[in-house]
């Protein structure tokens, strides 16, 4: 797993304009800087940090919720009222203005809470897709090793998906520190086969549970996840509209972008229910990866790329224009109501990170 960067990266006290030529010091950083680099890259998230950050979810997965359990008999942990808060505001953010800023908002947050309510100190690990395009349950991630997210699920006789051919999996999920996970809400629009039990409520806030499935593969990954083509994206998108367009695209008779690419890669219940993704614990280094790769999109024109929006309020197309003075309000899981505008830089509002 790769990692994010909270605090901002250091700069000298007083940026001039232009650097001072002569620095010996200056120049021996610069020096040095390609060892640092290839020691990031070669070391990724440690295996200690690694625990640490899965104990962390573990802690979350065995704190009571905050959540009102009449409303929501299903949340029954701290975890699940994230749950909770991306089933309830779905349809208003995906393919909507607001997917980028308002996933980056929820991610930040699912981070607070780990270092608040769960002692987590560490950095926040993403899933570099095209670095295991082409075997994604090879990688750290997925190895069902104690350092990972755990494994595949069960291999088990089952029909393909929409979007995929059947995997080497279907089942619970055996391996890793994940292997015991139970899930409780949902589903609302499961995309496995065989289908998961209905939820006893309509709304999925019951408490239904089950355990946690996948049916990783390499089908998707191999096809539209590839390195190349997560620098086609970037490079190759002009505006806001044509690159979250682009991210999000699902076309079931051919093509797909890297946001569903990744969901469906991890597939299974609740992985492929676009309502209760999140409650696979895969879904927060797959958006960590969407929010690295929008991060990269922006740097490569800072200043025009930052207060950019387009999209309606509707992924169904519906409604009204967004609006970067539109707010986005988590609940019990956020710690302020923000207008989009403060969510759109990982420099300004509430962030202050950066992707290494």
């Amino acid at each position: 797993m790769a990692k994010l960067l909270f605090a901002l990266l250091a700069v000298p006290w007083m940026l001039l304009a232009g650097l001072v030529s002569g620095d010996a010091v200056l120049d021996l950083q610069t020096k040095g800087r390609p060892n640092l680099d290839a020691a990031l890259a070669k070391g990724d998230l440690p295996g200690v940090e690694r625990k640490q950050y899965i104990a962390a979810m573990l802690c979350m997965m065995s704190t009571p919720s905050k959540l009102d359990q009449k409303k929501f008999p299903g949340a029954k942990s701290r975890y699940d009222d994230f749950v909770v808060v991306h089933i309830n505001q779905t349809l208003s953010i995906h393919n909507t203005g607001s997917f980028l800023s308002w996933h980056r908002y929820y991610l930040w947050s699912f981070e607070r809470v780990l270092r608040e309510e769960c002692g987590y100190n560490g950095t926040a690990p993403y899933w570099d897709w095209g670095r295991w395009a082409a075997d994604p349950e090879k990688s750290p991630i997925f190895d069902g090793s104690d350092t990972s997210l755990s494994g595949n699920g069960k291999k088990t006789t089952h029909r393909a998906s929409t979007y995929a051919p059947a995997g080497n999996g279907g089942g619970c999920v055996e391996t890793g520190p994940f292997k015991n996970m139970t899930v409780h809400l949902g589903p609302i629009s499961p995309a496995v086969d065989p289908a998961p039990p209905a939820n006893p409520r309509t709304d999925g806030y019951g408490d239904n549970p089950r355990c946690l499935r996948r049916d990783i593969s390499n089908y998707l990954t191999s096809r539209y996840t590839r390195t190349q083509d997560i620098a086609t994206l970037i490079t190759g998108s002009k505006d806001i509209a044509t690159f979250q367009d682009t991210m999000q695209a699902v076309t079931p008779s051919g093509g797909m972008g890297v946001h569903g690419a990744g969901h469906f890669t991890i597939n299974g219940d609740p992985g492929a229910d676009f309502y209760t993704s999140p409650n696979d614990p895969a879904f927060w280094v797959h958006h960590g990866m969407i929010d690295r790769t929008w991060s990269i999109w922006q740097t490569q024109n800072f200043t025009s790329r930052q207060a950019v929006i387009a999209g309606s309020t509707s992924m169904m197309g519906f409604g009204k224009k967004q609006s970067l003075d539109d707010l986005v309000d988590l609940g019990v899981v956020g710690n302020k109501v923000w207008k989009i505008r403060d969510l759109v830089s990982t420099v300004e509002g509430p962030f202050c990170y950066a992707y290494e």
